[in-house]
């Protein structure tokens, strides 16, 4: 289902990048679901095949990062440390995400068990109503949980071989999917319980989340799609970012604007002047404090979750100048043992997010490509 990264699979490319891993120490363990062999020097080609700005610091970083939540995974497929003690569906998503952002599938490759354990996990946690939530709905706010486990599922249904499970993960989607389409407000966003108001971030789940299972080939409704861009719009604010909600008033928060153009791009509208506004506005953000990971408004690994997908599809313009200090910013900042602790929620989200603004530029997930 995904876009195949410049120097995977069995070509000259794959051949090269082979070396290249063995050269860096990492062998089988950054090669990922590639199936790379350590040690072979592909007759002997030398050359560096990465995708551009990707860095061996960045790969090892990666590699640590998914190598710490492969090992605080708990044995239900979920995680109950690191954040996952409140949002256990929320950081599940999140962190099945990372895992195939590195070209991972439940059968193939050397975090694939774990790819498994929270496809099973998620697909249990299926309710009759379609919400993906378990019995703390995600402390009491499932919506958000929801969003991120339905783009997960979406993502993996078309690598899951097992037709019984296949046949669940379907069932999943389509029941989660109806459930976001029945759950938005008349303005046409979202908030944390289904139908029961709007606000900007949950929102921006629901919508990556649709879009993920419209790549996956399953109905969604277009108007659906049209009421939640509308509902940005009416949310924009006099600098062209976004605010909270169409009901809190007041500014742009840099956040939640963030998200908004991923989610804008996520609908198609690449060239809508709201989405050109709210890059314009993100972007100026950005360039203000250049050197510093804070950009101010609070929930940074939030802000460069989606400000990273805004970039990315926004051109090389955005991206080359954006990506190489985010890079070595996160690689500065991972812990000792591998992970990173976002915005005061925990390491598995903290992680989960560093992983993902890492590995964009392999172009394994379809929902964060333009």
């Amino acid at each position: 289902m995904s876009p195949v990264p410049r120097g995977s699979g069995s070509g000259p490319g794959g051949l090269a990048r082979r070396a290249f891993l063995h050269r860096c120490g990492l062998g089988l363990a950054a090669a990922g679901g590639m199936g790379l062999v350590p040690g072979r020097h592909a007759l002997g080609q030398d050359k560096e095949v990465l995708p551009k700005h990707v860095t061996p610091e960045a790969l090892r970083a990666v590699v640590k990062g998914l190598d710490y939540l492969a090992a605080s995974q708990a044995d239900d497929g979920s995680w109950i440390a690191g954040g996952g003690q409140a949002y256990p569906v929320a950081m599940s998503g999140l962190a099945g995400t990372a895992f195939l952002a590195h070209g991972i599938s439940p059968t193939r490759g050397k975090y694939a068990k774990n790819v498994q354990g929270v496809v099973e996990f998620l697909v249990r946690c299926s309710t009759t109503t379609g919400l993906l939530t378990g019995p703390g709905q995600d402390n009491g706010q499932p919506m958000h949980g929801h969003g991120f486990a339905l783009m997960f599922l979406a993502s993996v249904y078309g690598m899951v071989t097992k037709a019984t499970l296949r046949r669940q993960v379907g069932d999943a989607v389509r029941k989660a999917v109806t459930l976001t389409s029945q759950g938005q407000s008349s303005a046409g966003g979202w908030t944390y319980i289904p139908g029961s108001g709007d606000e900007g971030s949950v929102t921006v789940t629901q919508v990556q989340a649709l879009r993920a299972a419209q790549n996956a080939g399953f109905l969604v409704p277009r108007a659906v799609i049209d009421s939640a861009s509308g509902y940005l719009e009416k949310c924009r604010t006099a600098e062209g970012g976004i605010m909270y909600s169409l009901g809190s008033g007041g500014g742009a928060k840099l956040p939640i604007s963030a998200a908004a153009v991923a989610t804008l791009y996520n609908a198609g509208q690449f060239e809508s002047p709201i989405a050109t506004d709210c890059l314009k506005y993100v972007w100026g953000q950005f360039k203000a404090n250049p050197d510093q990971w804070s950009k101010g408004g609070g929930h940074d690994y939030y802000a460069h979750l989606y400000a990273s997908q805004g970039f990315y599809m926004a051109g090389d313009a955005y991206w080359d100048a954006y990506f190489p200090k985010t890079r070595d910013q996160l690689i500065a900042m991972q812990g000792g043992d591998g992970s990173w602790n976002g915005d005061g929620i925990g390491q598995v989200y903290g992680t989960s997010i560093a992983a993902i603004i890492l590995q964009l530029p392999y172009k394994y997930l379809p929902v964060f490509q333009r």
